[in-house]
């Protein structure tokens, strides 16, 4: 396809992430601007109820989902996401009616889900929450994360208090309250490090290694102790809240959610039909997930060869099977002087397009694929991914619905870092593909 017949073809709306006047929401070049926050005014904080008690990068904003689960799906509607993440996904189809499939590399996916659709009916008390974290306080029990370099990563004051809080936890029930704690510990584990806690990837820097100097000063295993104690305070709390959604909405039939973390979405078995896809894929040049979650994952009890093992799928580390063709892709290929560039971009779209084909193919006839990506710069050339799966997914049958273009104004970036992007992306966009 060309793409001068994509320009006919493709219409797009753009989205706003911010509110804006009337005046400013005026184009003069046509396209229709809307935004999130108008589509679903029911969803006005991006953390509520359980979407905030996990850390993860670049999380799938709920707005996005709950507008693709309403306009695309009906109550009952199998949903697949072959890019969980942090389940995002799989939260939205619960709390309206939906069943879903989560499918993802990253372990972490099987400690998220549990809590993050909770399915428990009766409130959660405080008090056995307090008991629990009295007896995480006064642990007998070690548990060392089976790490070559912990002792890096830790002072060895906070690393021996550390290891009898996930001592204890480890030999604790596997229940609602543990798996709270747990939750807690993930953060605080990664506060009281020597890693960035501001930065998605482990990364030692003179200002954290200088605050955690100066905690040491401190009664820092108070602040611990506070950290732990108001993040399981405040998850008990969202729970509450969830089941109290919940069980106001679904008085006739629980939604089924099933996920599996670590495993790879190109050539996993499908268990079942679905009636749409929703995922948002790995950004071009960020999709080092388990990298960013090592910590969190070693703590929680996985070994360094299991991490390595799945550390070599991820992309920027993988060997392709195949090279994708497109123009668009094409005219990208051409432009980029580096072979190291140019096989990290044959890279990445192998195998996510595998993985989007994959479950794709377990879409019923006229199901949505509704795919939420950005248009990085790679080597200061813009890579327009909407546009490229759109030709390549149009080539093969489906049918182009439409796109909507989301303009970010507000976003976090990591001004330590070395990025030849500084002021991010400018734009991402939900494509809408129809199965034939």
């Amino acid at each position: 396809m060309q793409n001068r017949n994509l320009e006919e073809q493709f219409t797009l709306f753009s989205i706003d992430t911010e509110f804006e006047t009337p005046a400013e929401k005026t184009a003069s070049d046509g396209v229709e601007w809307v935004s999130f926050r108008d589509l679903v005014p029911e969803i006005d904080d991006t953390g509520y109820l359980t979407h905030a008690i996990y850390a993860y990068p670049a999380k799938f904003i709920p707005q996005i989902v709950r507008y693709a689960i309403n306009t695309y799906t009906k109550e009952r509607d199998w949903i697949i996401d072959p890019f969980a993440g942090s389940g995002t996904v799989g939260v939205e189809a619960y709390l309206c009616k939906r069943n879903a499939v989560l499918l993802d590399l990253n372990l972490l996916l099987n400690h998220i889900m549990p809590l993050k659709v909770y399915r428990g009916k009766g409130r959660l008390h405080e008090a056995d929450l307090h008991k629990l974290l009295e007896g995480m306080r006064a642990s007998k029990h070690r548990f060392i994360p089976d790490w070559s370099n912990v002792d890096y990563w830790y002072a060895p004051e906070m690393l021996e208090v550390l290891s009898y809080y996930w001592g204890f936890i480890h030999q604790a029930d596997d229940d609602v309250f543990s798996s709270i704690i747990k939750a807690a510990l993930l953060k605080a584990s990664k506060r009281f490090s020597n890693t960035e806690d501001r930065t998605p990837k482990l990364a030692r820097s003179k200002r954290k290694l200088s605050a955690i100097a100066e905690l040491l000063k401190e009664n820092w295993r108070a602040q611990l102790d506070e950290m732990v104690d108001t993040l399981s305070l405040k998850t008990l709390r969202s729970l509450n809240d969830f089941v109290v959604y919940t069980q106001a909405h679904h008085n006739d039939r629980t939604p089924e959610i099933q996920w599996q973390g670590g495993v790879d979405s190109s050539y996993i078995t499908v268990p079942r039909e679905c009636d749409a896809l929703i995922t948002s894929p790995p950004y071009l040049q960020a999709q080092e997930y388990i990298r960013s979650t090592k910590m969190e994952l070693f703590w929680l009890g996985h070994t360094e060869e299991e991490i390595r093992e799945l550390s070599r799928l991820e992309i920027p580390y993988r060997k392709t099977d195949r090279i994708v063709q497109t123009q668009t892709l094409a005219n990208v290929r051409e432009m980029l002087t580096r072979d190291d560039l140019r096989k990290r971009l044959d890279s990445y779209f192998c195998h996510t397009v595998n993985a989007l084909e994959n479950a794709m193919k377990q879409l019923k006839p006229n199901a949505a694929a509704c795919i939420f990506v950005g248009n990085p710069r790679i080597d200061g050339i813009t890579v327009e991914l909407w546009r490229i799966l759109a030709e390549y997914f149009t080539e093969r049958g489906w049918t182009f619905e439409k796109v909507y273009e989301d303009r970010i104004k507000t976003r976090k970036l990591f001004g330590a870092r070395k990025n030849k992007n500084p002021d991010g992306m400018k734009s991402e966009f939900l494509l809408i593909l129809r199965q034939p």
